[in-house]
């Protein structure tokens, strides 16, 4: 673990700065600032009553919140269809939208990006991101003739998205590999995505890994599952706010977090209002509580296959027009 004055180094290099209601930071650089708190789209898919997502992204958004997660497969769709719903009258203005695909092929990437406009129904993301990049080969599919960057390229060309980002949950070797290959064809990315949490510290670690090489590439970190979906809190060693915590003082641009109620958004808020970047000794000490429950337990989107929906949805992938 770094010394905390390397984290408040990075962290100002991430240009904090304290908003009304939340904490604002730089996203890499794109030249954008962002909340340092970001809204998971996949959670807006789990109230059985739409209007009850639709107010938790309106209220997030009127308490400072601008940066939201969603994803092309989320909920089969209704994750975005509920965003989309939630930023008429507005609001669509007032943040910086991101959502992901899973297409591998440029046919299959470019139907999802249409997709996922029409279900947002807005006429441009701010970001794209290429959702689990969670095998070796992962990387190659993105990079190779026919792949799915040709497809961004031209709908970056035609104004549909700004800005070009990865996620990954699976292991960092995989983060690496992609980062390996866009150096070899000179592309950079604006963003990447993975779990940044208590747990991770200790195993198999993206934020000892992965997160040193995006601080000095100068790409945006978003860290995601400071809970680990809620399978860190099962441990018994940490609170959901000291989760929050520990994330938003390693230097992330957003830590983004699942609301599936109103609570659930007061918690977050409540997170970043009463943030103070953590002390290296309050850090040491956190992490002494978590290190008896490492391994990848309390962190099972790294060792099963329970959160790889492309496994589960091969076709998602358009890899059989290929074969």
């Amino acid at each position: 673990m770094a010394k905390f004055k390397d984290w408040v180094t990075n962290l100002l290099a991430a240009g904090l700065t304290r908003g009304d209601n939340v904490i604002n930071r730089r996203l890499g650089r794109t030249g954008e600032t962002v909340s340092a708190i970001g809204l998971g789209g996949f959670h807006l898919g789990i109230p059985k009553d739409p209007n009850d997502a639709v107010r938790i992204v309106r209220s997030a958004i009127d308490r400072g919140v601008t940066f939201l997660d969603n994803c092309w497969d989320y909920h089969l769709g209704e994750s975005e269809r509920r965003m989309g719903t939630a930023l008429r009258d507005g609001y669509r203005d007032r943040v910086f939208l991101m959502t992901k695909f899973d297409g591998r092929t440029r046919k299959a990437a470019a139907m999802q990006i249409d997709e996922s406009l029409r279900r947002l129904q807005t006429d441009h993301v701010d970001l794209i991101q290429f959702h689990e990049n969670i095998r070796l080969e992962d990387p190659d599919r993105f990079f190779s003739a026919g792949g799915a960057l040709e497809a961004l390229l031209e709908a970056k060309k035609a104004g549909k998205i700004r800005f070009i980002g990865f996620t990954g949950h699976k292991d960092p070797s995989v983060h690496l590999r992609m980062l390996e290959l866009a150096e070899e064809h000179k592309f950079h990315f604006d963003t990447c995505q993975m779990p940044l949490n208590v747990m991770d510290a200790h195993f198999r670690s993206f934020s000892h890994h992965v997160l040193p090489k995006l601080v000095e590439q100068g790409i945006g970190v978003l860290g995601m599952k400071p809970m680990g979906d809620g399978h860190i809190l099962k441990s018994g060693a940490v609170t959901a706010v000291e989760c929050l915590h520990y994330a938003l003082t390693l230097p992330t641009s957003v830590v983004i977090t699942g609301c599936e109620s109103m609570d659930r958004l007061d918690q977050a808020i409540e997170a970043v209002q009463s943030f103070r970047p953590l002390t290296n000794d309050q850090i040491t000490k956190l992490l002494a509580r978590t290190q008896p429950y490492a391994g990848g337990r309390y962190e099972p989107f790294k060792t099963t296959s329970a959160f790889d929906s492309t496994a589960r949805n091969p076709d998602w992938l358009g890899e059989a027009e290929q074969m």
